[in-house]
């Protein structure tokens, strides 16, 4: 249990240092203080996890029409309905958060490959990465 709990904690450290980036990086992009950048990677986390598969499934044929591509649009609205709900944290317009839905995912392989060789992090009961 406290092995899922801390691979939770370093997922969500990790999402919101992947925001905090991706504000510097994008002009439409912002944050009003450290809590709103905290609670939208909580959320987008979630959103992710429960919205995301939902969209998926009921968009499968334009994805699939579309090769794949419209994943892209997928993750582009997840970061927009993280910046309706989040007050404190806003994207301006849907290329903003398209390209930055890109870049943080891009990011995040890299810094998952980095830190765990690829593999996305799974702690085995003793605390010790695999």
């Amino acid at each position: 249990m406290l092995h899922n709990l801390i691979a939770f904690a370093i997922q969500w450290a990790l999402l919101t240092f992947l925001l905090w980036v991706a504000s510097h990086v994008f002009k439409g992009i912002r944050y009003t203080s450290p809590s709103a950048l905290w609670i939208a990677a909580l959320l987008l986390g979630f959103a992710n996890a429960v919205v995301r598969p939902i969209l998926v499934v009921l968009t499968l044929p334009l994805t699939i029409v579309t090769l794949g591509l419209f994943l892209l649009v997928i993750n582009a609205l997840m970061l927009l309905l993280v910046s309706a709900v989040v007050k404190g944290f806003d994207v301006k317009g849907f290329w903003t958060a398209f390209f930055a839905a890109i870049f943080i995912a891009i990011l995040s392989f890299l810094i998952d490959a980095a830190l765990f060789g690829g593999a996305t992090l799974t702690l085995t009961p003793s605390g010790t990465p695999v």
